[in-house]
This record gives C-alpha cells, sequence and structure tokens, in this order.
C-alpha cells in the first residue's frame, strides 16, 4: 500500500477495502499501485485524492463512478466522531473524503478507533447496482 498515506487514511482504506463482495476485489486490487496526488484539509475534514497505476485499472468497471462508505471513527477530540467516503471514478480509486459531523477537524488524529456503520454487517447495497451489470457475480 501507499508509503505517503497518513495512518488514519491506511486504515481507513483497509477497512472500505476489505470483505468478499466482487467490486471491492477489484478496488482491493489498485492498492498496490495507488498513490497520493494531493491532500486538503477543509476545516471539517479532509480529502486525499489518488492516482492510479494505469496497469491496475479494472476494465470491469471502466466507466463506471460511485462513491460509498460504511465505516465511521471514534477520533480523539470529536465528540461525534468522524465519517468517509471513498469516490471511484471511471473504475478506479479517486479520493477518499473524511468529514466530522458538525465540528472542527481535529490537529492530530493519533487515537482512533474504525467501526462500520452497522457493527453486525456492512452496507455494501449501493455497490450491488454495478455487480451484475458489470459481471461480476
Amino acid at each position: 500500500m501507499v508509503d505517503d498515506l497518513l495512518e488514519l487514511e491506511r486504515q481507513v482504506l483497509q477497512k472500505l477495502l476489505s470483505g468478499e463482495h466482487p467490486i471491492i476485489g477489484e478496488l482491493r486490487a489498485q492498492l498496490a499501485g495507488l498513490r497520493v496526488a494531493d491532500r486538503e484539509l477543509t476545516g471539517a475534514g479532509f480529502m486525499t485524492s489518488f492516482t492510479v497505476n494505469r496497469s491496475l485499472k479494472p476494465k470491469t468497471l471502466q466507466g463506471v463512478s460511485f462513491k460509498f462508505g460504511d465505516v465511521v471513527a471514534d477520533i480523539q477530540g470529536l465528540e461525534q466522531g468522524a465519517g468517509f467516503l471513498l469516490y471511484v471514478k471511471d473504475g478506479c480509486i479517486d479520493a477518499l473524503e473524511g468529514y466530522t459531523f458538525d465540528e472542527p477537524w481535529p490537529n492530530t488524529t493519533g487515537q482512533f478507533r474504525l467501526s462500520y456503520v452497522s457493527e453486525d454487517r456492512r452496507e455494501l447495497s449501493e455497490l450491488d447496482q454495478y455487480t451484475a451489470s458489470n459481471h461480476l457475480v
């Protein structure tokens, strides 16, 4: 995985891209060729943009763009925690957004605990619409 990721970004990507969903597998394969292009602090969170090695771009997801996120975090310094969205553009990991629930993003994210929105199961129903149409069953 990318060396220039912050530890929070690294762990969020690992959690978002874990599991057996076919689209998750296609995206997870891109991690080896992922590079940070830009990182912007927005006040209420961050947006980290990526580039993906061209050889790792999945042919099965070409032209498909979407976002998903079922990972949340308890972060020291945030009363209400944070959420995350992974943006996919033309089948490739494009950006990771971290956001608070109506409070400023902390200066440091030293201690945090990640979980899924629904502790007992993943919320990936938004990905199912792309599975059949891209023959990823």
